[in-house]
């Protein structure tokens, strides 16, 4: 829909952790019509080229849907080429549903969140979230990289970087940034060890965040990516079709996402709502939240997207199918991996 804003998902991890591969089933699987910004330097071309290849797209389309930035770190050349990038990106967003931005391993993840603030841009996206990618093989053994070395070479090869930060401290900030992080290789490990690399990602990150496993790629991705369609129906999610069970025992064979569809008809605040709905999200898991609520004297519902507890709101047309309260209510549905979300949130609002 032309007149809807854009969600911008932004997928960060160090190099080998699993990004090129996340993405190259987020855009195979998605079913979206979606375009990539990807900053890799020193493997650009390689990662252009996986991604090219996987037939997500119309062959006339490929060159405009992915766009590669090899000029050095994102975060240090956000005004050179990010900015323009994106002001080109959304120069066809009525021919879109999303934009990944595959960052550096070396990148900052605030500076780019920022960007997307700019008054050239906020008007036509928002901040679907911040998906970190941990190679839990590697944290397992000590160290949050698989191959230091490499990273020690992108570090000495790139000249544009003008920060000078520990592999540790760039670790943190991934995490702190993440709405969602996705611990990858976590068939290699033992529940035990996953256990343990759990814990050490609450520990260095943020402590709500939710934490899910995740091998060759795989995971729904309505998880990551949100559904763009006007009924808020999230029932094509086929509960018994993923890699792991959220508490990662042995059976290793899937992950139970419970959706849960709340419509009600009452008065709405809105700073209460997104305080509740924010609140809600480390007891129960909640992944996603997506939908809308009309406010009485508003013309138009304000739209409503939330990943872990980023909390995004506008005022905003809705489908001429869409239900309408007699004059306020809530349209919302949840994702996440423990039951109960609605009825909590009605003890809550009420």
């Amino acid at each position: 829909m032309s007149d809807s804003r854009l969600p911008v998902t932004v997928v960060t991890g160090f190099l080998g952790s699993g990004k090129t591969t996340l993405l190259r089933h987020l855009l195979s699987e998605g079913h979206q019509r979606l375009a990539v910004v990807v900053n890799e330097f020193g493997e650009v071309g390689l990662d252009g080229d996986l991604l090219k290849n996987c037939g997500f797209c119309p062959e006339d389309e490929v060159d405009e849907r992915i766009v590669e930035l090899n000029n050095g770190c994102l975060c240090c050349t956000v005004q050179e080429d990010f900015l323009p990038a994106m002001e080109a990106l959304l120069l066809r967003s009525n021919q879109l549903d999303g934009i990944i931005i595959e960052t550096s391993g070396l990148a900052f993840p605030k500076p780019l969140l920022q960007a997307l603030n700019w008054p050239a841009i906020r008007s036509k996206v928002f901040i679907n979230g911040v998906v970190t990618l941990v190679d839990g093989d590697a944290l397992s053994n000590g160290s949050p990289v698989g191959d230091l070395k490499s990273i020690n070479e992108q570090i000495k090869n790139d000249k544009s970087i003008d920060h000078l930060t520990s592999i540790y401290e760039l670790f943190r900030d991934q995490l702190i940034s993440a709405d969602l992080v996705l611990i990858s290789r976590s068939d290699l490990l033992s529940a035990k060890d996953f256990s343990l690399v759990r814990d050490e990602v609450k520990d260095k990150g943020n402590s709500i965040t939710n934490i899910l496993p995740i091998s060759n790629g795989k995971i729904e991705p309505s998880l990551i990516l949100g559904i763009r369609n006007e009924e808020n129906n999230f029932s094509h999610l086929d509960q018994n079709d993923h890699d792991h069970d959220h508490d990662h025992d042995h059976d290793h064979d899937h992950l139970d996402v419970i959706s849960e569809h709340l419509r009600l008809e009452t008065s709405i605040n809105q700073e209460v709502l997104k305080e509740i709905l924010v609140s809600l999200v480390p007891k129960y898991q909640i992944l996603r939240i997506k939908g809308r609520c009309w406010i009485e004297g508003k013309d138009l519902p304000l739209q409503i997207q939330m990943v872990g507890s980023r909390f995004n709101s506008w005022f905003e047309i809705a489908h001429d199918a869409a239900w309408k309260p007699s004059k306020s209510g809530i349209d919302l549905v949840f994702l996440s991996l423990s039951p109960g979300v609605k009825e909590a949130f009605k003890l809550r609002f009420n």
